[in-house]
């Protein structure tokens, strides 16, 4: 049978096609630069560790070349059916490869998709597929493309991601991250079972001016622990900057929105310090339910205008606002 993944690919044999005043005799030269052209490309493939691989309709014939197999942890030219290969696929990839595969083969021109394997010999890696269906007539007889491995990119991106998403002194949730996630809240249809406590250390200042800023950042620290003790279900807790926090947490109700602010108050009173010289910390909160088709932006503003009047009221202590009844005092 000819080798039809190696047509379909761009080799340097393209490089050789007849040119328009039709074609070249072979010679020892161009059939050497043809050869050498061959070696390069193949090992540039394998050092990008991206190997071509070809699935036949309706026989479901799978052909992949060396790469594919290492990729797999197979033994090269070894028998492949497709139930095989696809259980090596983890849960998730397995669905969402079913899922465009099948659109693509249904009616459409290929798909590109990253999916996680568990490789025969135990590894988790990471491949980029990038398929093309080939019809014949409307129908399709073979797909055919690319699986690379990009282990190490998805690796990266992850370490960054991160980074990105994690506060350095508290190991809480960014700034960033919460916000991303108060955009997802709000836009899920799922909102009004959820609500935002936005959180500010009371005399955290004067812990930096009195005490220095290594015990500021241990008080911060401090501040997290007890955070995430007093909302050990919270769908998320971050620090904003500072010392504020943001807390998201399930919330059936205004009156267990409530309870929830009570006790994460009620942990957040503690002296920091020595016996002689020590400073009061405690947190005002400012809290607002998440309402359905009511912007991200506007719950945290009604949040912030809560921790103000909470602040303003003598702080240790929380606020909700309603929109019914401008301030509400619970506390």
């Amino acid at each position: 049978m000819p080798n039809r993944l190696q047509h379909h690919c761009e080799t340097p044999h393209d490089a050789m096609k007849p040119d328009r005043d039709g074609p070249r005799p072979p010679t020892a030269e161009n059939s050497k630069q043809f050869n050498q052209l061959q070696e390069l490309f193949d090992k540039s493939f394998k050092a990008a560790r991206v190997g071509i691989w070809e699935y036949t309709l309706p026989d479901e014939t799978i052909t992949w070349t060396d790469t594919v197999y290492e990729l797999f942890g197979l033994e090269p030219r070894s028998s492949l059916t497709r139930a095989a290969t696809v259980a090596l696929y983890t849960p998730e990839s397995r669905r969402k490869l079913t899922e465009v595969r099948s659109a693509a083969i249904k009616n459409g021109d290929g798909f590109t998709l990253d999916a996680q394997i568990n490789s025969a010999t135990g590894e988790l890696r990471w491949i980029r597929i990038t398929a093309i269906v080939e019809r014949q007539d409307g129908v399709p007889v073979r797909l055919f493309g690319m699986k690379q491995d990009i282990t190490a990119e998805k690796t990266l991106f992850d370490q960054l991601r991160h980074v990105a998403e994690t506060d350095a002194v508290t190991g809480l949730a960014s700034r960033a991250k919460f916000e991303s996630m108060l955009d997802e809240v709000t836009a899920s249809g799922l909102s009004g079972r959820k609500a935002l406590l936005l959180l500010d250390l009371d005399n955290f200042k004067t812990v930096n001016d009195r005490l220095g800023h290594q015990a500021g950042d241990d008080c911060l620290r401090e501040a997290a622990q007890r955070i995430s003790q007093a909302v050990p279900d919270a769908a998320l807790v971050a620090r904003l900057g500072g010392d504020e926090f943001a807390i998201i947490h399930d919330c059936a109700s205004v009156q267990d929105l409530e309870d929830i602010c009570r006790g994460v108050v009620e942990k957040l009173e503690w002296r920091v310090g020595s016996s002689r010289n020590d400073v009061k910390v405690s947190a005002s909160i400012g809290a607002a339910m998440i309402w359905q088709a009511i912007p991200a932006k506007d719950i945290f503003a009604e949040a912030d205008r809560a921790l103000y009047a909470a602040k303003a009221a003598g702080k240790n202590s929380f606020r909700l606002l309603h929109r019914a009844d401008p301030i509400a005092d619970v506390a």
